[in-house]
Formats: structure tokens, sequence, C-alpha cells
């Protein structure tokens, strides 16, 4: 049985006063309303994880995950975050190649697939972000082009590591514009990734491989999503930063 994760990507927001509201918010909120079914998971910046990991212990379905982490466990990389570091400090996850980070800071499959490695060395759980631009959608090709990320960056894994992946998909054209993709393309996305896993892995490792669905998911579209046979959460971006909405869609299971 494939886990149920509802994952926040809050980027590059809050202040530490507000994170710490927020997230007393949420933590109270699943505590309260969401099965323990389902994993929650807040994808804070680096600098407040060590103090808010206070506020998810003993609640067994809460986690806190990085945003990034860096390929090289230590060295002269200013201004990075490696694996051992948030080893550390007992965090379990760590959001790898989401859009942005391919786009704005050159991140390529090939270091993907270092930092995919590192991780798991470390013992952090890889969400692990692959999708389409609009162009590349149009173009036609879309459901190869993002399976050859999950080729590129992850299929070099043995069978036990690539079970501790949890993969997110993020069609790019759908990330912050508030464009939704219909949950008939979510899901035929995500069952082709699955297809496309238990043709290097087999049908037990695909099946047991958490599917996420990135992109502009909110508290009206999200029942919709997740009842689909292949989505198995979000990893929610905007909606993330307002507790009410998150725990909402955490509620839609």
């Amino acid at each position: 049985m494939r886990k149920k994760i509802v994952a926040g990507n809050w980027k590059m927001n809050k202040t530490m006063e507000e994170a710490l509201i927020l997230a007393s918010e949420v933590v109270n909120m699943v505590k309260d309303e969401v099965s323990t079914e389902v994993t929650v998971i807040m994808g804070v910046p680096s600098l407040y994880l060590n103090t808010l990991k206070s506020y998810v212990e003993g609640v067994a379905n809460v986690s806190l995950a990085a945003q990034n982490c860096h390929q090289k466990a230590s060295g002269a990389f200013t201004g990075e975050i490696s694996a051992p570091m948030l080893k550390s400090i007992g965090i379990e996850y760590v959001i790898l190649g989401h859009s942005e980070r391919r786009q704005y800071f050159g991140e390529t499959n090939e270091q993907l697939a270092e930092k995919v490695n590192i991780s798991l060395e470390n013992g952090l759980s890889p969400i692990f972000c692959c999708g389409e631009s609009l162009s590349e959608r149009e173009a036609g090709g879309y459901l190869e082009l993002v399976a050859s990320q999950l080729t590129a960056s992850l299929f070099h894994l043995s069978a036990e590591d690539f079970a501790k992946v949890v993969i997110a998909y993020e069609p790019i054209w759908a990330i912050g514009t508030g464009v939704t993709a219909s949950s008939a393309q979510a899901q035929e996305v995500h069952a082709y990734l699955r297809q496309h896993i238990a043709g290097k892995y087999g049908q037990e490792v695909a099946d047991n491989t958490s599917i996420l669905y990135g992109g502009s998911c909110n508290e009206k579209n999200a029942q919709e999503l997740f009842a689909c046979a292949d989505i198995d959460g979000g990893l929610i971006g905007g909606a993330s930063l307002k507790s009410r909405e998150f725990t909402t869609i955490a509620k839609s299971y």
C-alpha cells in the first residue's frame, strides 16, 4: 500500500515569526482533522528547519523537508546546504529537481542523480520533481520526456533505494499560473510514469511508489485529482502558505 502524501513547498517565503505561526497552525489542524493515513510534509526554508523540528516531533504523520541540498558532502560551496547537515538535525525528506532549480540554477539530470545519491546515503527520502514546459507539451512527446528525467536521475538506483524515493510530477505550465492540468491530463502522466517504473523495477515496486501531482493544486480541485488511480497526493505550492487551505487539501482523502 503506497503512502498518501500531501507535501507543501513554501519556497522562499515567510519570515521566522510567520513561519512559526504557519507551522503551528498546520500541525494543530492536522492533528485534529487529518487522517493519520495521510503523511503531511512541510518543505520549509533551510534556515527554519531546526527550529520547526520541535513542532512536528511526536506527530506521527507530519514531517519536514528541505527544499534542496548540494551534491557534495562538504567543501568550498558558500551558501549551500549538504545532505549530512540535514541528517545531523534529523530531517527526513528533501525536495530535488524542482523546475525552479532546473530553470534558474541550471540543475541537470546528471547533477540531480548525484543529489539523489548523497541524499539516500544520508537517510533522506528524495521528493524528486519532474515535468514538462508548455512548449514541450505542445510539441508532443511529453510523456517520453518526463519519463526520461526519471531514467537519467533515478534508474541507476537499486530497487531497494528506488523504493525510498517519492516522485512529484509537476507540469511547469501549471506551476503558479493558476492553470491546473485536468484530472485526466494528470492521470495520463502518472499512469505512464508508473508503467515506466514497472518496466525497470517490476510491478511491485511501481505499485508501491508514491507519485504526487504538483501544479496549482488547491482545495477546490484536490479531491478530484486525488481520486485518480495513480495520483497519490500533491506537492503544493502557494496553497501550502495558508494553513486552512493546506489542511483542507490534506483532508481531501
